[in-house]
């Protein structure tokens, strides 16, 4: 099998697969005629034969030596030579892009000779030095797996030695003790010497970095993105351009356009005498682009005008890591940005308006994610505050959370249930668990284009970075300001995302422009550029989907909303809410009645309660669908705690007390005692076992939509019979639903219109739903329970014992609580689907479990061709969206 390798002249933008998104877009930079340091490409097809047998394939080292000989050749330089050495970078590069995730090992082809004749070609000793530190400090990582705090300590000791903060103001001599160091570390940890050799340094680099595919910060970014752990990464091997040459050198992170806001105008940040790595782990707090047009205005111009070509070539937000070695200015790298959920929006409709991409590719650059992350609360402006730091805006949003200074104890507290703001001078990849586990993070180095803004963006977490007035102790667990504030663990700390601003304390919040506009209380002109970007797109959204969208609404209030928020209909309408509280009594005393007549007396007085209900309901979904599903709890919910109740009577007996009543209801709990309620006497089976039950709740149904009717109004009942698995207990009850409807029309003389239906929850209901078919007039999953039962899960107890570990061990790479399960309950949502239209063409099916508002499985239904998808009423914007891109998406 091969080649393995590809020159970056051989490849293009569209070979993400193979050349990863990295070598991809370095070949198309190359092909367009843009400046970029010589390479090639290791495919991911060699690194995932290496995943599988831990080995290089045969013949991938006889291809990297021909092609650094080319490399060679065409530079006119030699690896390892000890008068003008040629030096190379060894690069990840994955199909998706994974931050920070995977491996880089710099200036490969140093050594001790070696880093003489670079001394001596560019004149420069500091730079030679210096480049040979990086790369010891990365081998020694990256390869070798030694503790990277034991060269930042060394780099530490160092600066202190000299009296100075910075690494820039280490000189020569400085850094080549430090090399000394760099290397008796090595030998000691390793228990060999640092390879002299560059070509084994390459091939240890390549090695580790096909290797960090699976380190657990990989993995975990991989489950987070559900991105698939079998794709692999490619690997580039790339000439060196310095940034760190001293003056008229240094390196920058570019964007088209403001990733964070979405703003037109390019930002970036830029160091001067350093190297990419410097800029992305925010060790130094970096300059703006504009400090670049005033440092170098040649190479400035030269990289707008670079800029503006990537942007019209990808026809999206490019992000750019570039070097300018002695005024050149080389591209090391491009891709479409990682943006957030507020850039996204709005760079969508600036390009749409620019005519540079459709409404339909529009459509396709945002995600119901994040709408749902635009709709979470902001900070109130009148709010109380405490500020004690100021920092850049990298990622939008307001966190509050407990102060918490290293990621293992973000984890911790944070599973406790305590939101957390991770606070660090600088994170880096080994932080990953921690920011997941973050309500938000607060750095004191870095930028907008440092590692905690770039991986905070992309999981839609609040972030600040560059608070440089911070002198943050991670060791003593604590940050100071310069006015004497002392910060500790455990404080809380209230950080926002979109002016950078950090407060004391636990500022309050307010609503989302978003959600506002959403619930009609701001216009489109009072949101701003941000609410008029999701008005127009929820506009195109609209316009292209095909599955209605409704809500989950109980009552009226939440009705209400759901219409607000675009619902066209209710999707399920769960009446043991209407039970709790005060009724609660009421459906106690049904249960333990012990014949029709003491169930007709408990009939008689729900009846008018129920209709009330109803009545308000319709009324305020004015003519749209309302399904609701018969009384389905399962009984303990209703029934008193039997240890408490035992207590009771046996206290009552001790004491003389009366307890006669209390030892009845005692004697009918033990008896409906059972062992798996969920599976028990529930759904259908409550129905049949309790004669009138489901007839006095038709009853008020379809009672209540007459009284709209004739107050002028338009009532759309559908009834759902819940938890069948039979088309028998089906019949039975809509043999009482029918004979209901018929009472009211006689009753009220009006015309009624009702539909009968069923939840398909069961495994069996769906493989036998051809059956069920004939006694429904639609179905609705409800893929909560579904899931449950397909997989023998109890969801309530498997996410909180088992669920962490399967996804640790890749067994799940997703609860299928939340996203649909294709291959198991998905496919019964396709037999029932199938079989119940074979039966009855036409049948209405729809959703209304949680996955309704998922915007994975939205996909899902509208490839099954599902009517409508249920959800909450504030995931209904997040439903209507994914609905529309998902008839674009199969187009």
């Amino acid at each position: 099998m091969g080649p393995f390798v590809r020159d970056f002249e051989n490849g293009s933008k569209d070979e993400k697969d193979l050349l990863g998104g990295k070598g991809a877009n370095l070949a198309e930079m190359t092909r367009l005629g843009i400046p970029v340091p010589p390479g090639f490409t290791i495919t991911t097809e060699a690194c995932r034969q290496f995943l599988a047998t831990a080995t290089v394939p045969d013949g991938l080292w006889d291809e990297v030596d021909e092609h650094v000989a080319a490399l060679e050749a065409r530079t006119g330089r030699r690896l390892g030579d000890p008068t003008d050495p040629l030096l190379v970078s060894v690069r990840s590069g994955a199909k998706f892009s994974m931050p920070g995730m995977m491996e880089t090992v710099l200036d490969i082809g140093l050594g001790d000779a070696s880093v003489e004749g670079l001394a001596r070609q560019t004149g420069n000793p500091r730079f030679a030095w210096d480049s040979y530190r990086r790369l010891l400090q990365m081998y020694g990582k990256t390869v070798l797996d030694l503790d990277g705090d034991r060269f930042e300590d060394a780099i530490d000791a160092a600066k202190r030695a000299k009296g100075v903060t910075a690494d820039v103001d280490l000189d020569a001599d400085d850094l080549r003790a430090l090399v000394a160091t760099f290397q008796q570390v090595i030998e000691e940890g390793s228990g060999t010497p640092f390879p002299q050799d560059p070509h084994a340094q390459l091939r240890g680099a390549i090695q580790a970095v096909f290797g960090s595919w699976n380190s657990d910060r990989a993995i975990l970014y991989r489950r987070r993105e559900r991105i698939p752990a079998d794709l692999g990464t490619a690997v580039n091997v790339q000439v060196m351009a310095f940034g760190n040459r001293g003056a008229g050198s240094g390196s920058g992170v570019a964007f088209t356009r403001d990733p964070a806001t979405g703003a037109p105008g390019v930002y970036g940040d830029y160091l001067e005498d350093a190297q990419g790595e410097d800029v992305v782990a925010g060790i130094r707090n970096t300059l703006t682009l504009a400090d670049l047009e005033r440092i170098d205005k040649t190479s400035y111009d030269e990289l707008l005008a670079i800029m503006s070509r990537l942007e019209g070539h990808y026809r999206d937000m490019c992000d750019i890591e570039f070097t300018i070695e002695q005024g050149r200015l080389w591209m090391l790298q491009t891709r479409v940005g990682k943006r957030t959920a507020q850039a996204a929006f709005r760079i969508a409709v600036d390009l749409l308006d620019e005519g540079v991409i459709s409404e339909e590719e529009a459509l396709l650059r945002v995600t119901g994610d994040q709408l749902a992350q635009l709709m979470f609360p902001h900070f109130d402006p009148d709010g109380a505050r405490a500020l004690v730091a100021r920092g850049m805006s990298a990622s939008p949003g307001a966190a509050v959370g407990v102060a918490v200074f290293d990621s293992d104890a973000a984890v911790r507290v944070a599973a406790e249930g305590t939101p957390v703001i991770l606070v660090r001078r600088e994170t880096t990849p080994d932080d990953l668990h921690g920011m997941v586990a973050a309500a938000g993070i607060l750095t004191s180095r870095g930028g907008k284009t440092s590692h905690a803004a770039v991986v905070a963006r992309g999981m839609g977490r609040t972030c600040v970075c560059g608070a440089e007035t911070l002198e943050v102790d991670t060791r003593a667990g604590q940050f100071s300001t310069p006015d004497g504030t002392v910060v500790r663990e455990g404080d809380t700390l209230s950080i926002d995302g979109s002016t950078g601003e950090v407060f004391l304390g636990e500022v309050a919040v307010r609503p989302s422009p978003v959600v506002r506009y959403f619930e009609g209380t701001m216009s489109v002109d009072e949101g701003g550029p941000l609410v008029a970007a999701v008005d127009r797109l929820m506009g195109v959204a609209d316009k292209h989907r095909r599955m209605q969208v409704r809500a989950n609404a109980d009552n009226a209030a939440d009705a209400a909303r759901a219409r607000r928020f675009g619902a066209e209909g209710i999707g399920l309408c769960r009446t043991e809410h209407m039970f709790l509280g005060e009724r609660r009594e009421l459906v106690e005393r049904l249960i333990l009645a012990e014949g029709e007549e003491e169930r007709q007396v408990v009939f008689d007085e729900l009846l008018p309660l129920q209709r009330a209900d109803f009545v308000e309901i319709f009324e305020a979904m004015d003519g749209l669908p309302v399904t609701v599903r018969l009384l389905d709890p399962p009984l303990h919910e209703f029934l008193p705690d039997f240890t408490e109740l035992s207590v009771k009577v046996a206290v009552a007996e001790a004491t003389g007390r009366e307890h006669d009543t209390d030892s009845l209801l005692l004697l009918a709990v033990h008896r409906l005692h059972e062992e798996n309620p969920m599976l028990g006497l529930r759904g259908v089976r409550l129905g049949i076992a309790i004669p009138g039950l489901f007839e006095m709740q038709s009853q008020a149904i379809l009672e209540a939509a007459a009284i709209v009717a004739e107050r002028g109004g338009h009532a759309r009942p559908e009834i759902m019979v819940p938890l069948v698995g039979a088309v028998e207990e089906l019949s039975t009850i809509r043999a009482e639903i029918d004979d209901a409807a018929h009472r009211a029309r006689e009753k009220h003389a009006v015309h009624l219109e009702h539909l009968v239906g069923t939840m398909i929850e069961l495994p069996r209901a769906a493989l036998t739903a051809g059956d069920i078919a004939q006694a429904a007039d639609f179905f609705s999953f409800g893929t909560n329970d579904l899931t449950q039962t397909t997989w023998g899960f109890s969801r309530d107890d498997v996410e909180s014992s088992f669920f962490s570990r399967y996804m640790e061990a890749g067994i799940l790479g997703v609860s299928p609580f939340e996203t649909i399960d294709r291959q198991g309950v998905g496919r019964l949502v396709r037999i029932g689907t199938d079989e119940g239209r074979r039966t009855k063409p036409g049948l209405k099916v729809g959703v209304c479990g949680e996955h309704g508002g998922d915007p994975e499985s939205v996909h899902y239904f509208e490839e099954r061709g599902l009517d409508y998808v249920s959800c909450s009423p504030f995931r209904v914007p997040v439903a209507r969206l994914e609905a529309g891109r998902a008839v674009v998406a199969s187009g």
